[in-house]
């Protein structure tokens, strides 16, 4: 009789301090049709249109290198650099089966592997070994980083000893960058979206799951660190300025991460890609398990990241090196926004 009451008792107390199941009904299936039908595929859809209007501007370039189809190249490469940063984040499905985001957008530039492939042809873009020498930190050095002067510019593109050399390899570049942007794009109108959007389950593979898991380590790599913590030396001993985005065009670093972090804020509110309208979302989930102040504390989070980086100069590499303590200010909002997404 006296184990059979210890028994109970110990039993009453485990279930005392079991947590509590709160059942989860939520239908994932609507998040991942809103996502994927207005928020990732009209993102592939308008930057693979940039692609083109780059890849046809890069083609003028190379056939005719005057000052006008330069300029016209550099803007049409901007144009597509601020679209990319709304996909860079989905890395799931084709792209990271291809390692779309490292082919198109690894910085800093290693520009020895770039004037190696120049000077000796014969490179393979789709080797790992040159994922730092294409994408559009190539392109930012081809456009800008070779000469501070235009007509020097344009003469290497037509009067050097290997202009052709350089004309090809912006080529391949361009011919690489529309070629993965195609296979991605074309993955996500085809059977995969419908594959996706059925995995609604809660596991470790279904796709909001998997989904989510990118989105954080997206924000917490591709845009807090890359973007930020790395060339403001919060990992290393010293800055690194030369680490920025866009190191050779020099003014547009907080223009790109401007247009990244909003990109994030949209894909977290569900908001139609270039649009007002929203569908549900990871706020319709947090505001359905009654998290609402968790979806209050990141938006205000993220809005508090925006402040600071709007103080920051145009130029990250510029505002390193006269006062990093505003970027490492700009990273420090960021990460406090890592806490409340994890």
């Amino acid at each position: 009789i006296f184990l059979s009451i210890i028994i109970y008792a110990c039993s009453s107390n485990e279930g005392e301090d079991d947590p509590i199941i709160i059942a989860d009904d939520f239908d994932r299936e609507q998040i991942l049709t809103n996502l994927v039908d207005n928020i990732i595929i009209p993102s592939y859809e308008s930057f693979s249109n940039e692609m083109s209007l780059m890849a046809n501007a890069g083609l003028t370039f190379t056939n005719n290198p005057t000052s006008s189809s330069l300029q016209e190249f550099r803007s049409s490469w901007l144009n597509a650099y601020k679209k990319w940063q709304h996909v860079e984040m989905f890395n799931i499905g084709k792209a990271e089966e291809l390692q779309y985001a490292f082919y198109m957008n690894v910085y800093p530039l290693t520009i020895q592997d770039v004037q190696n492939n120049i000077a000796n042809g014969g490179y393979d873009l789709n080797s790992v070994n040159n994922q730092d020498a294409q994408g559009f930190p190539a392109l930012d050095y081809l456009l800008h980083g070779l000469t501070d002067n235009d007509t020097d510019l344009i003469n290497i593109f037509t009067t050097d000893s290997n202009a052709e050399g350089y004309k090809n390899y912006v080529k391949a570049i361009l011919d690489q960058m529309s070629s993965l942007t195609n296979q991605v794009l074309n993955d996500w109108k085809g059977n995969f979206k419908n594959t996706f959007i059925s995995s609604r389950g809660n596991t470790a593979t279904s796709s909001l799951n998997r989904l989510v898991n990118d989105f954080i380590f997206y924000y917490e790599k591709g845009l807090r660190a890359n973007k930020f913590g790395i060339p403001a030396g919060v990992f290393s001993a010293n800055p690194l300025p030369e680490k920025v985005e866009a190191f050779y065009k020099k003014n547009i670093s907080k223009e790109l991460a401007l247009e990244a972090l909003q990109a994030v804020e949209d894909f977290f509110n569900g908001t139609h890609y270039n649009g007002s309208l929203t569908g549900e979302s990871f706020k319709s989930y947090l505001q359905y398990l009654d998290r609402n102040d968790i979806y209050i504390s990141t938006v205000d989070q993220f809005n508090s990241a925006r402040i600071e980086i709007n103080n920051l100069s145009n130029n990250f590499s510029e505002q390193i090196n006269t006062d990093n303590t505003k970027m490492t200010k700009a990273y420090d909002e960021l990460q406090k926004a890592v806490v409340l997404l994890k």
